[in-house]
């Protein structure tokens, strides 16, 4: 039930954004309101569950990419730090800069899990390190600049003012960082 509520409130929310209400969801789930709220507390509780979500199902995809012994670390690397798992890929990250004023809680477990979770991108950039294919970098710094840059997609409004769809700028984000560690 509760995996059911967290895809329907990803679908709400890629049409309404923020916007969505809980009889949205209702609606879209065809189920009541009170069967959601024996689920979730409030909208507050939900969006938190939801981006929790979210970054499960990256997490799930990074996983898929750094086990899969048929790829290189390069081709890890790349495509951990550039994994969208199906179906996010036409999802509008860009609407998540609203979690700051609306939602803070949100917000602040948006940006915590943007933050953590680096262990097996960091093992495979030493590796890469060790056997050539990565320039000597400082790991922290390189951390830094991805959060940040992926942070400024998403917490902003520069890709709807560009009108560069999310996937694309993304995509071009991972391109740039890692061409740029390339040896």
């Amino acid at each position: 039930m509760r995996e059911r509520i967290l895809e329907g409130a990803l679908n709400v929310f890629k049409t309404r954004g923020l916007k969505f209400t809980m009889d949205d969801l209702a609606a879209e789930l065809s189920m009541s309101k009170k069967t959601i709220y024996t689920v979730f507390d409030d909208k507050n509780q939900l969006l938190c569950d939801m981006v929790d979500y979210a970054f499960d199902k990256i997490k799930e995809a990074e996983d898929a990419i750094y086990y899969n012994d048929s790829l290189n670390t390069i081709e890890k690397i790349r495509g951990i730090l550039g994994v969208l798992p199906d179906g996010y890929a036409n999802f509008d990250f860009e609407t998540l800069y609203q979690f700051k004023d609306k939602y803070p809680k949100a917000y602040k477990l948006l940006a915590h899990r943007l933050e953590s979770g680096w262990e097996k991108t960091r093992e495979l950039l030493a590796k890469g390190t060790e056997e050539g294919s990565i320039k000597n970098v400082d790991f922290d710094i390189f951390q830094i600049t991805y959060e940040s840059a992926v942070e400024r997609l998403i917490m902003s409004d520069v890709l709807e003012k560009k009108k560069i769809p999310y996937p694309e700028a993304f995509k071009s984000l991972v391109n740039i960082l890692v061409d740029g560690i390339i040896a």
